[in-house]
């Protein structure tokens, strides 16, 4: 088996591309030392914390609907939402190198699955 390191994502939102039309697939990849550092060391993280995880998403999203040259500007018009959805899909990939998080029932206690990657989270 090969070592994964792209990962598919649905969006839940979707994004607006430049063609007007909505788009939910995209895909990731993982990131790498150079990308965290080259982020970190960006003038635009130094004004704005909150700006890193933008510049970071830009770098690590390879293809979002039809486009493959995404900037921090795809990013900054992505709904809040998919942001949301992205940072915790981002953690996921790079803690795991799974799309699939564990989790327990907070009622019985029984552990599940849930894949980030599905749509709905199936």
């Amino acid at each position: 088996m090969a070592f994964q390191t792209e990962f598919e994502f649905t969006l839940p939102m979707g994004y607006i591309g430049s063609d007007g039309q909505l788009y939910k697939n995209g895909t990731m990849r993982l990131a790498t030392a150079l990308d965290e550092i080259q982020v970190l060391s960006d003038m635009r993280t130094r004004n704005n914390d909150a700006y890193v995880v933008i510049l970071l998403l830009s770098r690590v999203i390879t293809q979002l609907g039809p486009e493959t040259n995404i900037t921090a500007s795809t990013i900054e018009n992505l709904f809040a939402a998919d942001l949301t959805y992205l940072q915790e899909f981002y953690r996921t990939i790079n803690e795991s190198g799974t799309t699939k998080r564990k989790y327990a029932c907070p009622h019985c206690g029984e552990p599940f699955e849930v894949d980030l990657a599905a749509p709905g989270g199936e």
